[in-house]
């Protein structure tokens, strides 16, 4: 099986997932968003991402657009707990950018695991305090759990997960 893993990291967070995912895809091509090959010719490809505004990021999302008749299967980290509505969300808006049928695209699924926040996007999440984002008690504990992520744990679940995808298309 022929697989290409792209990712788009802001923090490196989406960088350790996208390792984690190569690793269960014996030899994939692994590449950064910014030098990524076009995605043709591959049997799977994965497109990682960091969840910015409950969409995959504007170099992620740009990546995506080139995607066509490919069998693709997402992954990402956010700073909310990854079973949350939220992700769920996520997840759907970030699958949704593939499966326009004239774009002819199998979506397998999507992995998403919890990740460090930008600490510049905190600080301007803490003075926007009164807006849509306060600063809750809440927040602030999710936050410092999404600092300790992804950990080994978030690795392993995303080995399985692709695992599982190429088992779909029929990979041993």
């Amino acid at each position: 099986m022929k697989s290409l893993v792209v990712y788009s990291s802001r923090t490196g967070n989406t960088r350790k997932i996208a390792e984690a995912v190569a690793e269960a895809l014996p030899g994939c091509h692994l590449h950064p968003v910014e030098e990524a090959p076009l995605p043709e010719g591959y049997d799977l490809v994965a497109v990682g991402y960091w969840v910015d505004k409950g969409m995959p990021d504007d170099k992620a999302k740009k990546y995506m657009e080139q995607i066509k008749n490919c069998n693709v299967a997402l992954f990402g980290t956010l700073g909310a707990w990854p079973d949350s509505e939220h992700a769920a969300h996520c997840k759907v808006q970030g699958e949704a950018l593939l499966t326009d049928p004239a774009q002819g695209n199998k979506v397998l699924g999507t992995f998403l695991c919890q990740g460090r926040v930008d600490p510049a996007v905190v600080a301007m999440m803490q003075k926007m305090a009164n807006s849509a984002h306060p600063m809750t008690e809440e927040r602030r504990a999710r936050l410092e759990e999404a600092a300790k992520h992804p950990d080994e744990e978030d690795c392993r679940k995303a080995r399985e997960a692709f695992v599982d995808f190429a088992r779909a298309l029929g990979a041993e």
